[in-house]
């Protein structure tokens, strides 16, 4: 993707883009209804937008569909120059869910997804401390996930979004209806096709699978109902001018970790929030129009919550993979083909 299209972006294609942030496989007629414009322009603008691949929108299956599962925050420094191939081979690991660049103490923040609880993790680390340029290596277990946020965008556009709360919690991963067993050979192909292309039409995966239309969707329909999938809609924060994207690492006085959780939740900046086993401490995802705003956030809001002790930063200067999904345009970013 060429950074100069992310400056060209009118405030139609951003309204697009936080509409499909909202549902990412909602009909062009439907996004064009939410943002007050003609769907055949609608479906023009999203259309590249899609090309450029300034959006990317994926369907994974929720983290429970898979088993059981222990979740790691990983903090990394790396020898000097080699922090974008660490991040890279980070990347292309089938159990890494999350990498960006990072300033501040680290170089590279990562989450790790354990499979069959936190006894196969020293197996797994093995691999990853092997990865050639990297020198220190801090993780720490994700107790427990307040919120993720998966609409970001609409903080621009105050209240003329509707907010769909099913969508922002953390926990709904959990439900039963989400153990493996409740996926067949079928389900798990018309995942594999919505990973590749979240939009891609009900028809055309079931000419992939071999299955007909309606199943297709009856499919996608009772595994969406059941919160067993997330639907993600990747974008550089910058496109929607969102310059200061932060992760904070809070600390609190035990006794207050869930009042200030709730409190930090409430924020439509915050959108990812959790609990981690070191320190009494939250890990809070931010993402404000610039560091302005960040300011106001740190000091009229964060610092006034009654139990709030302290906290480190570090601002993300670039992600490459979130929810397991690589984003389109980190390679061309850096200058990688």
């Amino acid at each position: 993707m060429n950074p100069a299209i992310l400056e060209r972006l009118s405030d139609l294609d951003k309204r697009i883009v936080v509409a499909l942030q909202g549902d990412g496989r909602a009909s062009w007629r439907a996004v064009a209804d939410t943002v007050g414009a003609p769907v055949t322009t609608v479906v023009r603008r999203g259309q590249q937008l899609l090309a450029d691949g300034v959006v990317r929108v994926a369907v994974v299956p929720a983290l429970a569909a898979d088993g059981r599962y222990d979740s790691f925050l990983v903090r990394i420094n790396t020898k000097p120059g080699e922090h974008i191939a660490v991040a890279a081979a980070l990347v292309d690991n089938p159990d890494v869910r999350f990498v960006t660049l990072v300033t501040g103490s680290y170089d590279v923040i990562a989450e790790l997804i354990v499979r069959g609880g936190a006894t196969r993790y020293p197996r797994i680390i093995g691999e990853l401390q092997s990865i050639q340029g990297v020198e220190r290596w801090r993780s720490d277990l994700i107790l427990h996930v307040y919120k993720v946020s998966f609409d970001w965008g609409r903080q621009l556009y105050g209240g003329h979004f509707e907010v769909d709360a099913d969508r922002e919690v953390g926990t709904a991963a959990e439900l039963e209806d989400c153990a493996p067993e409740h996926f067949d050979e079928a389900d798990r192909s018309i995942l594999s096709a919505l990973r590749d292309d979240g939009r891609e039409t009900f028809q055309n995966i079931a000419d992939r699978v071999g299955l007909n239309e309606s199943s297709v969707r009856r499919r996608y329909d009772r595994m969406r109902a059941a919160r067993c999938v997330d639907v993600l809609t990747l974008i550089p924060s910058a496109a929607l001018g969102m310059e200061a994207e932060t992760l904070l690492t809070v600390t609190v006085h035990p006794s207050r970790l869930e009042e200030v959780a709730r409190e930090l939740a409430r924020y439509p900046a915050v959108r990812y929030l959790a609990a981690l086993l070191d320190e009494n401490a939250l890990l809070c995802e931010v993402i404000a129009p610039s560091a302005t705003e960040l300011h106001t956030f740190i000091t009229e809001s964060l610092a006034h919550l009654d139990g709030v002790s302290g906290w480190t930063a570090s601002m993300e200067l670039l992600y490459l993979k979130r929810g397991f999904v690589e984003t389109p345009w980190w390679r061309s970013q850096l200058g990688y083909s």
